[in-house]
């Protein structure tokens, strides 16, 4: 199995009381998310942050990473049109599956470091890395506080009801002008989980490309807050 590593901020004066892990995009690093983790330890000081690389060279830029391949499973063409974005979030859940151990050996890895229990622990990703963060967090035998995702998606929705194990609260945030993963696909993911008995918060920002913006990150760090301390 492959080796998560990638960057992190660590409370340097405190004691670890929670974790937040970062999952990139398709074709960025961990160095892409853990900007965030300035502006977020502002509200949890005594939250350590992490953000691993994906497990693949990213088949489309070297000098990035990516969680799984779109080579079989995903086309410009069905993943930017609303009629066919559910065909190939459908054709990526054996890729969210083979990429969710070394997550998975990562996650278990830094609890056991920080001595935190589940309920302690919260997913953030972006774009792929809020496919990983749906699909990893809510197959927990002991769930994780919560999970948070920008830009994103529900892949495999049709799998869930059988695979899912636990009813993380969970938080999608979604630009209304996202070129890469049009808005329609936080209203799949919004169903798919409803299908589930998971009631998603959704928050569209209008006017908003394939990014995360200020008011998104504010209110990621108030839902982060609200489950980790709560």
């Amino acid at each position: 199995m492959v080796e998560l590593q990638g960057p992190d901020l660590i409370p340097q004066n405190e004691k670890v009381t929670s974790l937040v892990v970062l999952l990139h995009g398709f074709g960025a690093d961990g160095q892409d998310l853990i900007g965030l983790a300035p502006f977020f330890v502002q509200h949890l000081p005594n939250t350590a942050f992490h953000a691993p690389d994906g497990p693949q060279v990213c088949e489309m830029s070297p000098f990035g990473r990516q969680w799984f391949s779109l080579a079989r499973c995903d086309s410009d063409f069905l993943r930017r049109r609303a009629e066919t974005q559910d065909i190939a979030f459908e054709a990526m859940y054996d890729g969210a599956c083979e990429a969710a151990a070394p997550i998975q050996h990562y996650v278990d890895g830094l609890m056991k470091r920080y001595g935190l229990s589940a309920d302690k622990v919260a997913l953030v990703g972006f774009s792929q890395g809020t496919m990983m963060s749906l699909h990893l967090g809510l197959r927990q035998e002991s769930p994780y506080s919560c999970i948070v995702g920008f830009s994103g998606a529900l892949v495999g929705a049709s799998k869930l009801k059988a695979d899912k194990k636990c009813d993380s609260p969970v938080l999608l945030v979604h630009g209304e002008a996202d070129e890469m993963l049009p808005i329609h696909a936080v209203e799949l993911a919004q169903s798919g989980l409803k299908a589930c008995d998971i009631d998603a918060q959704v928050i569209r920002r209008p006017g908003l490309p394939h990014s995360i913006d200020e008011a998104g990150a504010m209110a990621c760090a108030e839902f982060l807050k609200q489950h980790l301390e709560g």
